[in-house]
């Protein structure tokens, strides 16, 4: 996921309504400017992504211990088949946006 994208379409989709007021002479002219719903639902997904916590805790703890007691290991071949299905799964993702 690419965060930094976020921070350019926040600016491209600001949730806030502009309303402005002109007169020329006797007329008066407001230009309103309204959001897509897919800038709103952007907008409700960063608010999402920002209100969750970096790091979950609870399920941390317990490596981080096993880490600092030196008890905790890896299966390579685990680890190597995850890393393997996981670069598939993004091959074909990339593939479908093509």
């Amino acid at each position: 996921m690419r965060v930094e994208g976020y921070n350019q379409i926040q600016q491209l989709y600001q949730t806030s309504k502009v309303s402005k007021k002109c007169q020329t002479g006797s007329t008066s002219r407001v230009d309103q400017l309204q959001f897509s719903s897919l800038g709103k639902d952007i907008r409700a997904a960063q608010a999402a992504v920002a209100g969750a916590p970096g790091i979950r805790e609870e399920l941390t703890a317990s490596i981080k211990a096993r880490m600092q007691n030196g008890t905790y290991s890896v299966d390579n071949t685990s680890f190597a088949n995850k890393l393997l299905q996981k670069r598939a799964e993004m091959d074909a993702a990339y593939e479908e946006t093509r």
